[in-house]
C-alpha cells in the first residue's frame, strides 16, 4: 500500500520500481470485467498530473515483487526505489506486513 503524490507544477511519470529483495519489481494493474472476472497486466508508465496523486495497493495498481532474493519476514522491512522519467529516484523503506493484511495497519 502506498501514494505517490505530486507536489510540483508539472506531471510526473512514474516508470518504475527496483529493489534488492527482488529481481523482477514491476507495476500491475488488476481490472476486473463486468462478468467479475479479473486480469492482472503490466501497468507500462504512470502519469501523475500536477497535485494529483496514484494508490499503489491490491485490487487495482499494485507493486508485484517477483524473484524475491531472500524471503520476505514480518516485521522487518525492505528498500524500494521508484524511478521516474525525468531520471529522478525516490527510496521508500517498506515494512513487511503480514499475508492477511488489509492495509498499512495491518
Amino acid at each position: 500500500y502506498m501514494t505517490v503524490r505530486n507536489t510540483g507544477v508539472d506531471p510526473v511519470v512514474l516508470i518504475g520500481l527496483e529493489s534488492p529483495l527482488a529481481m523482477m519489481p514491476t507495476i500491475h494493474e488488476t481490472k476486473t470485467k463486468a462478468n467479475g472476472v479479473s486480469s492482472m497486466s503490466l501497468a507500462g508508465d504512470i502519469v501523475i498530473p500536477p497535485g494529483g496523486a496514484v494508490s499503489l495497493k491490491p485490487g487495482g495498481l499494485h507493486a508485484m515483487l517477483r524473484q524475491l532474493q531472500t524471503p520476505m519476514v514480518k516485521g522487518e522491512s525492505f528498500l524500494l526505489t521508484l524511478t521516474f522519467a525525468d531520471g529522478g529516484s525516490v527510496d521508500v523503506d517498506v515494512p513487511i506486513l503480514s499475508i492477511s493484511a488489509r492495509g498499512p495497519e495491518g
